[in-house]
């Protein structure tokens, strides 16, 4: 079922969750606008677009650490996009070199 995302409640972008397939582990989350949307349904891999540089990037392209898309979903509202992915390579997904950017645990109940 082809499935409109609603790219203009953040002008033109929509976050993009992308967990792996095998573990469920959420390993990072960018930004799309259309044209990395269709770039990543085209390919299937998960192509993002830099705010900072105005572009589009592949995740992966030069590291190699490419993220297959299997599998996708939108949330109830069309605006958020969940990618699950299969991480091609050394499975890094990370710039720091660790596998999800998801590392630093916050502190609860009010302590700083």
């Amino acid at each position: 079922m082809a499935v409109e995302i609603d790219f203009e409640k953040m002008d033109g972008l929509a976050p993009a969750v992308v967990q792996d397939a095998k573990t469920g582990d959420v390993l990072m989350v960018g930004f799309m606008n259309r044209a990395a949307f269709d770039k990543t349904l085209e390919t299937g891999y998960v192509t993002f677009y830099s705010r900072t540089r105005n572009e589009l990037w592949t995740k992966g392209e030069t590291s190699g650490n490419r993220l297959k898309v299997l599998n996708a979903q939108a949330d109830c509202d069309l605006d958020t996009l969940l990618w699950r992915v299969e991480v091609e390579g050394k499975g890094v997904v990370c710039h720091t070199g660790r596998r999800t950017c998801f590392n630093t645990e916050l502190l609860l109940g009010g302590a700083r």
